[in-house]
Formats: structure tokens, C-alpha cells, sequence
């Protein structure tokens, strides 16, 4: 395998010399495992594959695996996900159990055509590192405003922000927050479930089969739910359900993609048609990015353990709006320019580099998504 030439000494030896796709698939997996990958893309070109990891958010090229090596590997992956092995001109999508390859969660398999050759992404879940609440590195007020919306069984908390910037976790962790402090009936509806939580209700919905978010709800309404959990507003019929949840005595915790928490309103407003509704429900949004912390083994000059980036870890970086009576006001009249953020980008940067947990320039990075 061939490296980056402006990566670091990594100890990379997949066994490849005996052709052996089942030990290298377990090596590969396992090696991105140790360094905390997200994801692992693997492409085919014609001189061979890409293996790159998702590190801390961003994409990072680790080398590049010979042509019928590749071959085997990517054929073995498609097997353990009990893909069509045979079948490299459509989309597939499956899951591998995570003891077939020696780690202890399962890992989410998505293949793609592209003109160069197949393209394969491969999802690590991480269930033994999930964060509880006051773990997740928000600042105190943050963490004491959404305790105190947990303890309310109406009105909705939206959390928004780009792929990968954490939402799901903040979710998981506000779920495990909600049944220590007080047990109830929690449903959710997620797309997939990335990790099972004991005590909580979950539901993968399953375009193939016709569940939707729309349609799954509607059932699980009849099944008594105290707080119901959205994997994502998408469309018209999801958001009047919604709505209409959080009205009937439901606290409903849901994410919308928008730039930002006037964003959101925005969005809502466009999928309720009812500025007066949304402005009744809504409790608290959210807006959340990761940025990449200065890496704690070489203070940022570049190792090993971050791949030559000198950032390793992530930190959270925030942008909250609590909808009290004047933002309230501000969505009823649809004069959203004055919505009022609790706490602003602004106040999160000038904290973070305050701090010297991360530099400016990859708090700007993040401002541009």
C-alpha cells in the first residue's frame, strides 16, 4: 500500500500478502477503529482504491490499496453486509454485525456507482463512547437550559447544524439525561438507529417498506408516548405532526436542517404555514457545530496521532435560542430579524479562543457551512 506523502508515520501494514481479504477487511476496520474514524470511504479507480478515514469531521487520505487487493477487500466487505457481491452499477445498502470483524458494534455499509469504479462508505459506530449530558463540553448555561426543557412534557426542542456535527449524540445524551431524572415513555423515529439505548422505544424507519417519518408517527402517537424523538423534520406532514404532538401535552425533540436558529424558524414557518403555532411550540433551538481542538500530544505542530494536522478532538461550537416572550413575539409577527439568541457564534468563538482550544481559522471553516 502506498502512503500520503504528507502523512505522518503511521503504522499502516494491512496483510495483503497473502491475498487474504477476511484478515485485511478486519485490519482495516480494526486500525480505523484505534484512531476514532467516523467513516472509511473506499473508491476504485483505475489504478487501484482510495482509502481515506473521516477524522474529527473532515476527510483524510491515508493511502491507497492495489488494484486486486482492493478487489478482494471490497468484495469481502459487500459479503459480510450481505450485499450483491455481483452488482457494482446501483446503489446498496447493508450493515456488517460487528463480531464478524471483531469489534463490538455493527458497522452501516453504503456502496455507490461512479465512472472511475465502485465507491464504498463504510459507518463505526462507537457505542462504548457515548457522552451523557454534562460530558458533551457545553458551557454551563447551555447544559442548565436544556435540563430545565426536559422537565417540561410539552413544546418542542430542535437541535440544527451540518452532518456530523453531533446532533445525534446531543440526543442520545439528552434521552439517558431524561430517564435518570425522570422515567417515562420515550418513543423515537430515527433514520437509522445508530445506537440502542435500554428503557427507550426506537424505530427505524424504512423507505423501501413505505415507513416513513410521517407514517410512523402517526401510528406511534396511539402508543402513548411522553416525549417523542424525530430523526429529522423533512416535509409538511412531518412538521404538523409534530406540531400538533408538542400541543397535546408531547415534548417533542426533533432536527431541522438550517443554517442557523433563525434558520430553523424560517424553515418551520415554510412547512406549518401557522407563524402563531410554531411560535406557541417551540421552546429551544439549537445550532451546533464541531470544531477540531488543538491536539493535546503535539500542541498543534503536527504528529502521529493527528495525522500531521496538529488538531485532534473536537470541542463543540454553538449558536442557542430560548424562546421566551420577546422571540416569541418576533415569529408571531414575522419579524424574525430581531430574534435575540441566547448565546451567539460571536460569544461561542471569542470562548473557544479564549480558551485556546481551537484556532481562528478552523472556528472560520465551520462559519462557512
Amino acid at each position: 500500500m502506498q502512503m500520503d506523502p504528507k502523512a505522518q508515520a503511521i503504522d499502516w501494514a494491512p496483510p495483503l500478502e497473502r491475498q487474504d481479504a477476511t484478515a485485511a477487511v478486519e485490519w482495516l476496520l480494526q486500525f480505523a477503529t484505534r484512531h476514532q474514524a467516523s467513516d472509511v470511504h473506499l473508491h476504485m479507480d483505475r489504478d487501484g482504491c482510495r482509502v481515506q478515514f473521516r477524522l474529527d469531521g473532515v476527510l483524510t487520505h491515508v493511502g491507497t490499496l492495489p488494484i486486486e487487493a482492493a478487489k478482494l477487500v471490497l468484495g469481502r466487505v459487500k459479503y459480510l453486509a450481505k450485499l450483491k457481491t455481483y452488482v457494482e452499477s446501483l446503489p446498496q445498502d447493508g450493515r456488517i454485525a460487528g463480531d464478524e470483524v471483531g469489534l463490538s458494534s455493527d458497522v452501516r455499509v453504503s456502496t455507490y456507482p461512479t465512472v472511475t469504479g465502485e465507491k464504498l462508505v463504510l459507518r463505526l459506530f462507537y457505542e462504548e463512547n457515548q457522552l451523557a449530558l454534562n460530558q458533551l463540553g457545553f458551557p454551563a448555561g447551555v447544559n442548565d437550559t436544556l435540563e430545565r426543557q426536559l422537565g417540561t412534557r410539552s413544546g418542542m426542542i430542535l437541535l440544527t447544524g451540518p452532518a456530523g456535527s453531533g446532533k445525534t449524540t446531543t440526543i442520545y445524551a439528552l434521552l439517558q439525561r431524561l430517564l435518570e431524572i425522570d422515567p417515562c415513555h420515550v418513543i423515537t423515529v430515527e433514520d437509522p438507529v445508530e445506537r440502542v439505548i435500554p428503557g427507550i422505544m426506537q424505530t427505524e424507519i424504512n423507505l423501501e417498506r413505505g415507513l416513513t417519518f410521517a407514517k410512523a408517527l402517526k401510528h406511534l402517537l396511539r402508543q402513548d408516548p411522553q416525549v417523542l424523538v424525530i430523526g429529522e423534520i423533512r416535509d409538511e406532514e412531518t412538521a404538523a405532526i409534530a406540531l400538533r404532538a408538542s400541543m397535546t401535552g408531547h415534548l417533542v425533540i426533533a432536527t431541522l436542517h438550517a443554517g442557523s436558529c433563525r434558520g430553523v424558524v424560517e424553515r418551520l414557518n415554510a412547512l406549518s404555514d401557522d407563524s402563531n403555532l410554531v411560535a406557541s411550540q417551540l421552546r429551544l433551538i439549537l445550532n451546533q457545530r464541531l470544531v477540531r481542538k488543538l491536539c493535546a500530544s503535539c500542541s498543534g505542530k503536527g504528529c502521529a496521532s493527528c495525522f500531521g494536522s496538529g488538531l485532534r478532538g473536537r470541542v463543540p461550537f454553538l449558536e442557542m435560542l430560548r424562546l421566551d416572550e420577546a422571540n416569541q413575539g418576533a415569529i408571531e409577527t414575522k419579524r424574525l430579524a430581531r430574534l435575540e439568541p441566547d448565546l451567539s457564534f460571536e460569544q461561542s468563538r471569542d470562548d473557544l479562543l479564549g480558551q485556546e482550544l481551537t484556532t481562528e481559522a478552523e472556528i472560520n471553516r465551520h462559519l462557512q457551512l
